[in-house]
């Protein structure tokens, strides 16, 4: 590796684009240069991926919108297991939150709320789990893995957007939902496919590199911090839909 393709000072441009496809075309450089940084560097991809977020929902508002105006609604994942009062008053909330509110700005809102939130939360966590495995890393460290490791998730959100504009619907059972037999596991499942699994392998490739981890501890600490961002993911979406009866929008 040579110092070209490793830029390494710390008055680089900030919002240099082209750093955002390197980082997914060659990791292993992407995390090289990351551990290398001397300031916090997660603002652009977390920018990047909060644009993404943003245009998903706009997709899906105009598909769901349009949707509406034909008498269409689409059924959420888990809607077998929902008692029927609560299918009925979903249908209900349906009818009265049709509006750009409740069709654009909440789930955008509520999203991005959600997305800036488990940033913190997952690095937080990753500086905690690697630092008891013996990691020598930073807050600032893993706060700029995190952010760039959610990349990934900028080309989930693209391939929806590509798949909603083909099929002409919003996308019903994301991830691996279909195949849940329980509310808990619907909320579960809904976040696990290929791109989670790739968020993952950069976290790992990230830590190992920017705490000095082996990537046995590497690999350990990352999967003990996502199983429990997924769990109290699944167990508040679950609660959230018995105390509420009705889940009028979802914006993950």
């Amino acid at each position: 590796m040579t110092e070209t393709s490793l830029p390494t000072h710390p008055n680089s441009h900030r919002f240099n684009f082209s750093q955002l496809l390197a980082f997914l075309l060659h990791p292993r450089q992407g995390v090289a240069r990351l551990a290398t940084e001397e300031k916090p560097n997660w603002l652009m991809p977390m920018l990047f991926v909060s644009g993404m977020f943003l245009l998903r929902i706009i997709v899906n508002g105009y598909l769901q919108a349009h949707a509406a105006a034909l008498g269409q609604v689409a059924l959420p994942a888990d809607w077998q297991f929902w008692s029927p009062d609560m299918q009925n008053n979903y249908m209900q909330a349906q009818q009265a939150t049709q509006g750009p509110a409740f069709v654009y700005i909440i789930p955008a809102v509520t999203g991005l709320v959600k997305f800036w939130l488990s940033w913190l939360i997952v690095g937080g966590l990753l500086h905690l789990s690697s630092t008891l495995f013996g990691g020598r890393g930073t807050m600032r460290s893993a706060l700029n893995i995190v952010a760039w490791a959610s990349l990934a998730f900028v080309v989930r959100d693209l391939l929806r957007v590509v798949y909603m504009l083909i099929a002409k619907h919003p996308i019903v059972s994301p991830g691996l939902s279909a195949f849940s037999g329980t509310p808990f596991f619907s909320n579960l499942l809904a976040s696990l496919d290929i791109f989670f699994l790739w968020f993952a392998i950069l976290l790992v490739m990230g830590i190992r590199v920017a705490d000095s981890l082996p990537v046995g501890k590497a690999a350990a600490g990352v999967v003990i911090v996502l199983i429990l961002v997924l769990l109290a993911q699944a167990g508040l979406g679950t609660l959230s839909a018995k105390l509420g009866g009705m889940m009028i929008t979802r914006p993950f």
